[in-house]
């Protein structure tokens, strides 16, 4: 069942991934859990890495809006 007191950070979460915000802290745990002798970035590399990674062109191909 939800914490209440989690009610505001679940809601916040949502709407981010909702509009294609990723979540840093979801990121965080799984390098922490899964890759713990490799870096893990900034949250502005991360934001940039995935705004790449949603928007741009490359390879051939287009992964963007429109």
């Amino acid at each position: 069942m939800l914490d209440l007191l989690s009610l505001p950070q679940w809601t916040a979460r949502t709407a981010r991934l909702m509009v294609g915000i990723p979540d840093y802290e979801t990121y965080l745990a799984h390098r922490r859990a899964n890759h713990p002798e490799e870096p893990i970035m900034t949250y502005e590399e991360f934001f940039r890495e995935r705004q790449q990674a949603r928007y741009a062109m490359g390879k051939g191909r287009f992964c963007g809006c429109c």
